[in-house]
């Protein structure tokens, strides 16, 4: 893992802002940007005192008490969801829907990412209900960059 890390953090340079999932050792030996943790992960203050203050930490959150706890932490952002059902994830937590990231939205002035089933279809309704931005895994697949395309049609 370390290696094909250390090779995309070779590849796009600093052009592109890399951040680790879970694994705060190896987004500071692979030069990476940040760290993502889930609820099972180091805490997100375990991991500030890992990465230092320069590098961005991000945490997970699945219902209103976990944004709030979030939140507290001091993340850099908080990602919200699933907000659809999601084929990404073996045991997914149950779907927030819009109304959570809505909730999410009222309880954090933190950025915040919305992840879990967004598509190119429903991309829009999840920025207007309040996410900044979106975390997209199997809606960029086989064809990433037709993928991108119609989501930069349809959000730019």
């Amino acid at each position: 893992m370390l290696s094909h890390a250390r090779e995309l953090r070779r590849i796009v340079g600093r052009r592109i802002t890399l951040i680790m999932n879970d694994r705060a050792d190896l987004a500071l030996a692979a030069d990476f940007d940040g760290v993502h943790v889930g609820q099972e992960d180091l805490s997100v203050e375990a991991v500030r005192r890992i990465v230092g203050p320069k590098m961005i930490v991000g945490a997970s959150t699945h219902n209103p008490e976990q944004v709030r706890k979030a939140d507290e932490a001091n993340p850099d952002y908080i990602a919200i969801g699933p907000v659809f059902a999601t084929a990404s994830k073996e045991n997914p937590d149950p779907v927030v829907g819009l109304e959570g990231v809505k909730l999410a939205r009222s309880l954090t002035s933190k950025p915040l990412v919305a992840i879990g089933g967004i598509t190119a279809a429903n991309a829009r309704s999840v920025i207007e209900a309040g996410a900044d931005s979106l975390a997209l895994i199997s809606a960029l697949l086989p064809d990433p960059t037709k993928s991108v395309a119609q989501f930069q049609q349809v959000l730019l």
